[in-house]
């Protein structure tokens, strides 16, 4: 064992604070100069990470305290991003489980904790965000108990020490009402509870790859925990594959050694550390790198199936290659395929059809993340809505279900009752907050698509929603989960204000005048359900007795837009998503009027 050296993730639902509080470690654990201006959230390095506020990528930093090296994993809390935590366990010993001095355990606390219980690790326990208004850290405490008990910890486990404190204003306390003073007590607890890495510095060295990084200068690096012996510049390495169990030989060129918010270049690299090593062109996570010759491979933890499956095409659309430089087959194959390099919980397939690929995931969150990394890369493709993979079970259809947690205020409990009705969710808890209502229910995958945007509109932003994977369960049959129609434009060129207008006068707008639209685009939305077709290009026809300016509408109301993820989950079967580097689009997958009435006649007859 390496007894200068510990190895944690922090774990916690999403927006517990996790990321803030490893930029106080890092302060206290003298990364920044005294006069250094620091950045919130140092560790989301990601331009997505900073714009939505979360953590997409499982990062590795290090601390020192009173001479011991703390290597720190940061890793996402939102459910979508699990195979990220699931990978992250496996390089450490010991968690740091954040808990929300108002919100108590959630959804995401759940997951986390069962994973870090499963891998036998030990628990710290944080009391996080103590001076939040109505904060009841001593009541969370006693729920996370509760939640230890339900997991079927052991008797260490649910022994696990706890702190109190804040860590965007940096102090933690071993006791309540003690003086807020500094991190020390974490720091404390930390070194007095969790373990040195348990390794064999006398073997020879070996390694499992838990991450990848990427360099422009020495390309892929794996990341992992060195489990024995130790390695240095110049060595000769066996990696042994994790998909088809071949082994290659290969030199280490350089070896990395995570601190602060960066790495630096180390000459070796000791038992139980968690490093970076350089020189394996085609290494991936999961593998096992070994200096000895006939080693064996290391078991890689199995990461839970994904649960959603959407098609990522080519764009055949009028407009394609105006905004984006990358936009065929080939280029949208081998993006894809370099994701699965990096990111084991996604897999993906090709389809029967050309320039059609079946991304298969966690939720929509995940793949709304990799689209929007794409489209900045200068990709045009096309994205359908997600559907659950299904399987049978004793000859019966079975789907995925999940456990959805929503906080509504209390006069938006009815209309969120009626939600979760009309998608068949069932309701099995419900609890009285101080000023809101925390539902429980158990609802298909299928059901729960979309409902997130239905819970902001039905409670003017203020619902919080989150879920959980349950179990597959027998087919539900139909859900309702959009009950509106479309409004299709039938003619190509620019939006006018006299045409919006008219279209307007059927319902919501999606486009501003000026836009550029064409047949079989959607451009709004029938408030009934069914498809209507408009002229959303049509101008005014000028006479002697009309001027071009005279009676022109000023009444129209401001399109609405969607995001990403929105985008994603409100189209129908028979719809995309059309995803450039400066617009998103959606439309119907057959543009051509005559073709989609065929398409349907003959869909019925079949």
């Amino acid at each position: 064992m390496n007894q200068n050296i510990r190895n944690i993730a922090i774990i916690a639902h999403v927006d517990h604070g996790k990321t803030t509080l490893v930029d106080k470690l890092l302060k206290e654990g003298g990364v920044y100069r005294a006069n250094q201006r620091v950045e919130e959230r140092a560790m989301d390095s990601m331009d997505l990470e900073k714009e939505k506020g979360i953590t997409i990528k499982a990062k590795n930093t290090s601390v020192h305290w009173k001479d011991k090296t703390i290597n720190i994993v940061d890793t996402p809390g939102h459910a979508d991003f699990g195979g990220e935590v699931e990978r992250a366990l496996r390089m450490v010993d010991g968690v740091l489980l954040l808990i929300d001095a108002y919100d108590g355990p959630q959804a995401q606390t759940r997951f986390v904790l069962r994973k870090a219980l499963a891998h036998g690790l030990k628990v710290v326990l944080v009391i996080n965000k103590i001076d939040r208004e109505n904060a009841e850290p001593a009541k969370m405490y006693d729920k996370v108990l509760e939640l230890l008990m339900e997991l079927n910890a052991t008797e260490e486990q649910f022994d696990a020490p706890v702190v109190y404190g804040s860590g965007r204003d940096g102090y933690m306390m071993f006791h309540l009402g003690e003086e807020k003073k500094d991190m020390t007590p974490l720091f404390q607890t930390i070194l007095d509870h969790v373990p040195p890495p348990f390794a064999k510095p006398n073997e020879a060295f070996h390694m499992l790859v838990s991450n990848i990084d990427w360099s422009d200068y020495v390309g892929r690096i794996a990341v992992g925990k060195i489990l024995g012996g130790t390695a240095a510049l110049g060595d000769t390495i066996f990696v042994i594959r994790h998909s088809d169990g071949k082994r290659i030989r290969a030199k280490i060129s350089k070896i990395f050694e995570f601190t602060g918010l960066g790495t630096a270049e180390a000459p070796t690299a000791s038992a139980g550390n968690i490093v970076g090593i350089a020189g394996v062109e085609d290494i991936d996570i999961g593998d096992t790198i070994t200096a000895d010759e006939a080693g064996h491979a290391l078991p890689f933890t199995q990461i839970d199936p994904p649960t959603l499956e959407m098609q990522f095409c080519v764009n055949d659309g009028p407009l394609v290659g105006r905004e984006g430089k990358l936009v065929t087959s080939r280029q949208l194959r081998e993006r894809l395929m370099r994701e699965l390099k990096t990111n084991v919980s996604i897999k993906i397939e090709d389809s029967e059809k050309a320039g059609i690929f079946n991304v298969k995931a966690r939720g929509a969150m995940q793949v709304a993340v990799l689209v929007e990394t794409m489209r900045r890369e200068g990709f045009e493709l096309l994205v359908s809505r997600p559907t659950v993979i299904e399987k049978l079970v004793d000859g019966q259809r079975h789907e995925p279900y999940e456990t959805v947690w929503i906080e509504v205020p209390d006069e938006c409990v009815g209309a969120i009752m009626s939600n979760l009705a009309n998608r068949k969710g069932r309701l099995t808890n419900m609890e009285k907050l101080p000023h809101t209502t925390m539902m429980e229910a158990t609802i298909t995958t299928r059901g729960l698509i979309g409902m997130e945007i239905d819970v902001v509109n039905a409670t003017s932003g203020r619902g919080v929603l989150s879920h959980l994977f349950k179990e597959y369960g027998p087919y539900a049959g139909e859900v309702l989960t959009r009950i509106t129609g479309t409004i299709i434009a039938t003619e190509s060129g620019t939006t006018t204000g006299y045409a919006l207008e008219m279209v307007q006068e059927r319902g919501k707008l999606f486009v501003d005048p000026g836009e550029e639209v064409y047949e079989g685009m959607i451009v709004g939305e029938n408030p009934r359900n069914e498809d209507i077709a408009c002229n959303a290009v049509r101008a005014k026809q000028l006479t002697n007795f009309r001027s071009q300016g005279s009676g022109v509408a000023t009444g129209l109301t401001p399109a609405a837009k969607f995001s990403l993820e929105r985008a994603i989950e409100y189209i129908a079967a028979d719809e995309y998503v059309e995803v450039t580097p400066k617009n998103l689009r959606l439309r119907k997958r057959i543009l051509n009027s005559g073709e989609r009435v065929k398409h349907k006649k003959s869909g019925k007859q079949a």
